[in-house]
């Protein structure tokens, strides 16, 4: 099982003032490798068709609805599920939360994988590799500490990935976007990417 994971909207709870009204962590499920595989042949191969070069890097927030729906439509057919969960920051109440960033990140990754119901299992799980090398280290520990009763049939092992480099990691960036977008009810095109692969829904936790 390989399980990559990626977020949407930014850990800040400064809404009003530039932070996003909700904060999503996604995981894109595969429980055969070689469908990954496909996958990312597909994904590689559509870089080709909207003339971009191997390096172009697929992510929702730069890329046009034409191009978001292109993605979505292409990677649809191969066998994955999807698990997010959708934190809408005015129901969150902890100050440790509302004030400290890495303990809201941490905290919802935490969250979406410890409440997986059997799902995911000995899974080879990959993250975005964005921060500095002390906050990855930090997340690693934290989740190993507090997935500990879990972690020996749920983690086989846990590794961050260059999302420039890993068009699994675009895969699971493209995924959380189209879930962000459907709590933002001042779009136009708010449910027009989720409605493209919401079959492939696992569990969609709207935390309350």
């Amino acid at each position: 099982m390989l399980v990559f994971i990626d977020d949407s909207g930014d850990p800040g709870f400064k809404v009003g003032k530039g932070s996003s009204c909700a904060f999503v962590i996604c995981c894109v499920i595969f429980d055969d490798e070689l469908e990954a595989e496909k996958t990312a042949v597909c994904i590689k191969e559509l870089k080709r068709e909207l003339k971009k070069n191997d390096k172009y890097e697929f992510k929702f927030n730069k890329s046009s609805k034409g191009y978001r729906l292109k993605f979505l439509s292409a990677i649809k057919k191969f066998n994955f599920r999807i698990r997010a969960i959708i934190m809408t920051k005015e129901v969150i109440y902890s100050d440790e939360l509302k004030n400290n960033k890495t303990s809201f990140y941490n905290y919802t990754i935490k969250t979406v994988l410890k409440h997986s119901s059997g799902k995911i299992k000995n899974a080879k799980i990959r993250l975005d590799g964005h921060g500095d090398r002390v906050f990855r280290r930090e997340l690693l520990a934290y989740l190993r500490r507090s997935l500990n009763d879990v972690d020996k049939k749920m983690i086989k092992n846990l590794r961050f990935r260059d999302s420039g480099r890993d068009v699994l990691i675009q895969l699971a960036d493209m995924v959380a976007g189209s879930i962000n977008r459907t709590s933002q009810k001042d779009k136009t095109d708010q449910n027009d990417y989720w409605n493209v692969i919401k079959s492939k829904s696992e569990n969609l936790w709207r935390f309350k």
